[in-house]
């Protein structure tokens, strides 16, 4: 069997109040990653701005953008002209008042190969996304790309295995996790290592169930909101292994465009190795589409 290797590349930054300056930063992390090497890079969970969803602001609509619209074909020359695979993360405007929280996949040549509206929205302190998006509607996909079978999922789906194992039983090798996460910080004291640890555990976790890859980028730096104190991105973006080991990771603190080598045949030994597909008792799972069993 032929040796089939790649190299992803994700780009963690700092945001601005300044859009351009925010994508021009991102352009720049993509042609440094794509310099090094890697072929299939990713974006962080709406890197065009800051994350507006601390607060219920109208005005934030007027950020929002079709797909394919000006940022989506930027990202198709870029991919095009550095012969590389991209996976960027959008706030879409599907119709008016409809919007989405998506990421674009974009093939080596430039083809819009479609898009993953984020599926978990959530709602908590800090981070009101139901007040923005929709909640997706096509599903859990996969795309045969130049370089390798990719799923993509977004920040919030990152904590459930069932998209998980949805996604890689598509034939996903990959799954992107664009992601905004961090602190408050009047809660960084007490339980920020317990939150960041749960964060990378459950991530890990599904590169071991489905003896694939798994790439999370993450922004990094403080981002205020009135009301509020902000929030405190932790970076630490990071690529896990077929077992969940940690092949690679950023700075907490810093920006960082992460290139890293993977082997694709080491989805196949660990599968062999570790046969979770092989023992799902798939005839015993009735009750995982209900809400809850008590």
């Amino acid at each position: 069997m032929p040796k089939r290797e790649c190299r992803i590349g994700l780009v963690q930054s700092r945001c601005s109040e300044d859009l351009e300056e925010n994508v021009a930063k991102t352009i720049s992390g993509i042609r440094d990653a794509a310099g090094r090497g890697a072929q299939i890079i990713c974006t962080q969970e709406l890197f065009r701005s800051t994350y507006f969803c601390q607060r219920e602001d109208a005005e934030n609509f007027q950020m929002a953008e079709p797909i394919p619209g000006p940022t989506t074909l930027l990202l198709q020359a870029e991919a095009r002209s550095l012969g590389v695979v991209i996976v960027g993360s959008l706030f879409e405007e599907r119709a008016p008042g409809l919007f989405h929280n998506t990421a674009v996949v974009i093939d080596a040549d430039g083809t819009l190969l479609g898009k993953y509206r984020k599926m978990h929205i959530p709602d908590d302190p800090g981070f009101y996304e139901k007040y923005y998006f929709a909640p997706g509607d096509q599903g859990f996909r996969v795309w045969k790309t130049k370089f390798g079978t990719i799923g993509v999922l977004i920040c919030w789906d990152q904590w459930y295995p069932e998209a998980a194992r949805l996604t890689a039983l598509q034939g996903a090798e990959i799954l992107f996790y664009p992601t905004a996460i961090g602190w408050l910080p009047r809660e960084k004291e007490s339980v920020g290592a317990v939150q960041m640890d749960a964060w990378r555990t459950i991530q890990r976790s599904h590169a071991i169930a489905n003896g694939c890859y798994v790439a999370a980028v993450n922004r990094v730096g403080h981002e205020p909101s009135s009301p509020g104190d902000g929030i405190d991105f932790w970076g630490g973006s990071f690529v896990a292994g077929t077992s969940g080991q940690i092949l690679d990771e950023a700075s907490l603190s810093d920006e960082a465009v992460l290139v890293t080598e993977i082997d694709f045949a080491k989805i196949r030994q660990t599968r062999v190795e570790w046969p979770f597909y092989r023992d799902r008792r798939i005839d015993a799972y009735d009750g995982l589409d209900q809400r809850y069993l008590g």
